[in-house]
């Protein structure tokens, strides 16, 4: 099986984001609780930030807990937000030691007193940090995003800071939680489903989406290999035909 080392460095993409599906199935794959396989996923978490950092990742979004998540049994959410406490206090050294700063998108205002503050906590702790940038999109949505955006510049054509005829993707794009991130290069998801999921629908405009028939605690670094490997044998016209690249 191939490694991170076997990559070429050439057509790298720039931002990997994923959407880490299958917890809950795995365990039951398992015969155990859902929360069993929240718990396996943190260690695959790791793993993938360890790789991205080897491999020279300038920027990773996981999408770690969506709006609709907080629709959940509340033990299984309850649970998601002491891993995410303990996750965070566990995984500062690493984040120091790899030079990673931590970002967050999403409304983390709704997260728990606790898991808000140590959150805040880390960011603070890692925000001088150069190396790689590593996003929970934590109680995000993208519509929801999308709304927010449509207020605050309405709000502001009502007050003549914005004219309506200056309105272009650059000004939208300072409006969304991600207004200081890249759009996305390669979008994974496991698990098997076919969907987005409401997660950064305009940010993955163009991105290539790469899907895996694997759970996210089964998730190994061959398989991001491939997938990094399968992104860099596509061509990205972006409109444009394959003539006009060459």
């Amino acid at each position: 099986m191939d490694t991170i080392d076997d990559i070429k460095n050439q057509n790298l993409p720039r931002h990997i984001a994923i959407i880490m599906d299958g917890n809950g199935r795995w365990a039951k794959q398992q015969g155990k609780l859902r929360v069993f396989g929240h718990e396996n996923g943190v260690h695959t978490v790791r793993h993938t930030v360890e790789q991205c950092v080897k491999l020279g990742l300038e920027y990773l979004t996981l999408y770690t807990f969506s709006t609709e998540n907080w629709k959940r049994p509340k033990m299984e959410v309850d649970t998601l937000m002491k891993l995410l406490v303990s996750s965070l206090k566990k995984e500062l050294p690493t984040f120091q030691e790899n030079n990673v700063r931590l970002n967050t998108i999403g409304d983390i205002s709704s997260l728990p007193k606790r898991a808000y503050r140590e959150l805040l906590e880390v960011m603070e702790k890692t925000g001088s940090n150069t190396g790689m940038t590593l996003t929970l999109a934590l109680s995000y949505g993208a519509r929801e995003e999308l709304k927010n955006a449509v207020i605050q510049i309405s709000t502001k054509v009502k007050n003549n800071i914005i004219s309506p005829e200056n309105i272009d993707e650059t000004i939208i794009n300072t409006h969304l939680y991600t207004h200081d991130l890249p759009d996305v290069d390669l979008l994974i998801r496991t698990s098997g489903e076919h969907r987005i999921s409401n997660f950064l629908l305009w940010q993955i405009a163009y991105a290539e989406l790469y899907f895996i028939d694997v759970f996210w605690p089964d998730f190994r670094e061959h398989h991001l290999v491939e997938a990094i490997k399968n992104y860099q044998n596509r061509e990205r016209r972006f409109g444009k035909t394959s003539e006009q690249l060459n």
